[in-house]
């Protein structure tokens, strides 16, 4: 799909040029919508520990905002189970859910949220999202689907566990195990079941909403004495926000910047998945934003962009926000009209929702993938799973994010350098894997350098070409080939420098090749190292390096201090 063009923001972009052969199409995607939404939405809210009236509100406003702000055609936006238990593990130490004081803290967050994400050009903030890696983030749902397991649990055993803790909220409900109710239990994890099951037969069967139906027949059917929901009250919620104490305020800020983290994380990959490719996420984000601060005001909470909400929009056949805005039209009829209709559902169904919805974020596939591919960032992502896990979320959140930028560090400062050799029968030369055939030219190293030479790792890579040229028969040349060098830092030129001119000192003649980066050449011109190799000692390929004819080396230059 072409991404939208830049320029002024316009309401309804994506409804322009909706034609009526396409509106069948966007009514069905509308339907599987709802029947995803709403049950969603609801045991959303209550891991929360909101009314479930208030997950339908933020949905109806998340939904209603990007419809009118946003790019992505056909991205849905609501309440979300990954920050929810990140929003209430911090506000429950402030007040006690389903007071009014902590239903103010709920539509503040989600005030502060929304005013973050409308400054998000200014701020930069779509650069953020980087700062956790894909392992890290992979691992860090992954903890959080645990704490949604967590959170629906003691509705779905009937169980009422006392530990605040998560570790110790687990080992109290397996211990109590003997003592869950067998109703509860069979309705939750059934609705599990029955939705963990529609998905994999495809995202167009409404399983949360066929699994909720079965719950409330059989409860009907054979009258089950288990706790049921309270029906929706009538009418809408009024304004949610009110002026808190200064302490309230202080705990608040922090917890919606971690929100903002994971908004910006999630919302990256739902964007690609709904094939925007721009390089401009900030009128998206802006969107949600402007979102989260409607649903503050009508006494709901923040939003976020929803993957699983996504997708079935996608598989439906829906092309623009029209699926999106039918869906919060029927809600908000429903939410008013037929609000009596949740009194039938047991509690333990929601629960089952959110058991579901957990098992969802712990995505198998991407850890065998990055199992397959790197089995120590597989252990980042363990990490950051059990420090979710095992640490308040306010710590964890922040520690995940330092963790991957330590990883980031740790392989800058430990880059990939070492011996090329070339291509059989070509002029290519290329990185040597062990036991892989290939030409070398007596006399001659060819080194790569697959990193940016600064200050972290430019004695590592001196010390690794040290030992390759020892091992070289007869050397009386090294050339450098630098196509990965993409920044030179004063220490790391400096540091380098020094390595060559020990080289030169044995004789040894010296040579540059693919330095192709233009900031990394400007750098190194700047920092001298550029002279350090000497005039004429500069090639376009490594080949020509291999094969030129040098004049007496001149006296080495070290960069300046």
């Amino acid at each position: 799909m072409r991404a939208p063009r830049r320029g002024a923001p316009r309401l309804f972009a994506s409804l322009r040029g909706l034609g009526p052969a396409r509106w069948p199409g966007e009514v069905l995607a509308a339907l599987v919508l709802l029947a995803i939404a709403v049950p969603e939405q609801m045991a959303t809210a209550r891991l929360l520990g909101m009314p479930p009236l208030a997950g339908l509100v933020s949905f109806a406003a998340g939904s209603l905002a990007f419809a009118a702000l946003g790019r992505a055609p056909r991205l849905s936006v609501g309440a979300d189970s990954t920050i929810a238990p990140i929003i209430a593990a911090t506000l429950v130490t402030l007040a006690a859910p389903g007071s009014p004081a902590y239903a103010t803290l709920v539509a503040l967050n989600a005030a502060l949220v929304g005013a973050l994400l409308l400054l998000a050009r200014p701020l930069r903030l779509d650069r953020v999202a980087d700062l956790l890696s894909v392992p890290v983030a992979t691992g860090f749902l992954a903890g959080i689907a645990v704490h949604v397991i967590g959170g629906a649990l003691p509705e779905v055993l009937g169980l009422s566990p006392e530990a605040q803790g998560l570790p110790q909220r687990l080992a109290e409900m397996a211990l109590a195990l003997p003592e869950a109710d067998p109703r509860t239990t069979a309705i939750g994890l059934g609705v599990a079941a029955v939705g963990l099951i529609a998905t994999r037969i495809g995202r167009r069967v409404p399983g949360p909403l066929i699994a909720l139906a079965a719950a409330a027949g059989a409860v009907r059917l054979w009258h089950l004495p288990v706790p049921m929901l309270a029906p929706l009250p009538a009418g809408l919620p009024g304004p949610g926000l009110a002026l808190l104490p200064y302490a309230d305020l202080s705990a608040a800020v922090p917890l919606a910047g971690m929100v903002v983290l994971l908004i910006l994380i999630q919302t990256a990959a739902v964007r690609q998945q709904d094939g925007v490719e721009d390089d401009a996420p900030a009128p998206d984000l802006v969107a949600i934003g402007a979102g989260a601060v409607l649903s503050g005001l009508a006494g709901g909470f923040a939003v976020n962009a929803s993957p699983p909400r996504t997708a079935a929009l996608i598989e439906a056949g829906a092309h623009s926000q029209a699926a999106g805005l039918l869906a919060v039209a029927v809600t908000l009829a429903l939410a008013v009209f037929a609000g009596g209709l949740t009194a039938l559902l047991p509690q333990a169904a929601l629960g089952g929702v959110l058991l579901m919805v957990g098992v969802h974020l712990i995505r198998l596939g991407d850890l065998r993938r990055i199992a397959r591919q790197s089995p120590a960032e597989l252990a980042l992502a363990l990490a950051a799973a059990g420090l979710v896990i095992l640490l308040p979320v306010s710590q964890s959140v922040w520690l995940a994010v330092l963790m991957s930028l330590a990883h980031a560090l740790y392989t800058i400062a430990r880059p990939g350098a070492g011996p090329m050799a070339r291509v059989p029968g070509t002029t290519v030369w290329w990185t040597q894997a062990p036991g892989a055939a290939g030409e070398t030219v007596p006399g001659v190293l060819v080194f790569a350098v697959a990193a940016p030479l600064t200050f972290l790792n430019a004695r590592v890579i001196g010390a690794r070409l040290r030992a390759e040229a020892a091992t070289v028969p007869g050397l009386r040349r090294v050339v450098i080939e630098a196509t990965g060098v993409i920044g030179v830092d004063v220490t790391g030129a400096r540091v380098f420098a020094e390595t060559l001119a020990g080289l030169r000192a044995h004789g040894i003649e010296l040579a540059l090749a693919r330095l192709e980066n233009d900031r990394a050449a400007a750098e190194a011109t700047r920092t001298g190292l550029i002279a350090a190799f000497g005039a004429g000692h500069v090639f376009r390929s490594v080949e020509e390096a291999v094969q030129a004819r040098f004049s007496p080396p001149p006296p080495v230059q070290r960069p300046g201090p």
